[in-house]
C-alpha cells in the first residue's frame, strides 16, 4: 500500500494538469530505508510528449546524486497519461528499474467516467504489474 499526504497527492494531481496535453512525470523523494514519501521534485518531460515521457538524463543524474548526498531514495515515480486509462504501458513496464519504488499514474482523461482524474499505484517488478491501495492522509 502507499500512503501518501494529501499535500503530496496534490501535487502530484496539479503538474499533471498543469503539462496537460504533454504527459508530467517526477519523483517523490524520501529518507532511504523508510518507504515514505516526503520530497516532491517534478521533472521535465524531455520528450514533450501527449503520449511518452522521458526524464532528461542530465537531470536525472543530477537528482540521483542530490538523492545520494541527502541519503533519500525515490519512493515514488509518477508521471501522468492524457489520453488513456492510469495503468502502465508496456513501455512503462519496460523502464520501470526502480524495484522498490511505488509507481503512480495520473490520468487527466476522464476514462472511467468517474471524474477528471485517476491516481492510481503500482509496483512493478522483473516486468510484473501490480496494483496497490493508495491511503491519502493529513500527515504521517
Amino acid at each position: 500500500m502507499l500512503t501518501i499526504t494529501q499535500a503530496l497527492h496534490d501535487q502530484i494531481v496539479a503538474h499533471s494538469r498543469a503539462d496537460h496535453p504533454d504527459e508530467a512525470c517526477g519523483v517523490v523523494a524520501g529518507p532511504a530505508g523508510t518507504g515514505r514519501p516526503e520530497r516532491f521534485i517534478p521533472m521535465l518531460n524531455a520528450a514533450r510528449s501527449p503520449t511518452f515521457y522521458e526524464f532528461d538524463s542530465g537531470d536525472l543524474l543530477k537528482l540521483y546524486r542530490e538523492m545520494d548526498d541527502r541519503d533519500e531514495e525515490p519512493v515514488v515515480i509518477y508521471h501522468s497519461h492524457t489520453a488513456t486509462e492510469a495503468y502502465p504501458s508496456r513501455t512503462d513496464v519496460t523502464y520501470a528499474n526502480e524495484p522498490g519504488a511505488h509507481y503512480v499514474l495520473v490520468s487527466t482523461a476522464d476514462t472511467d467516467g468517474g471524474g477528471p482524474f485517476q491516481f492510481r499505484s503500482y509496483r512493478i517488478v522483473d516486468g510484473e504489474i501490480t496494483e496497490e491501495d493508495v491511503r491519502v492522509v493529513e500527515a504521517y
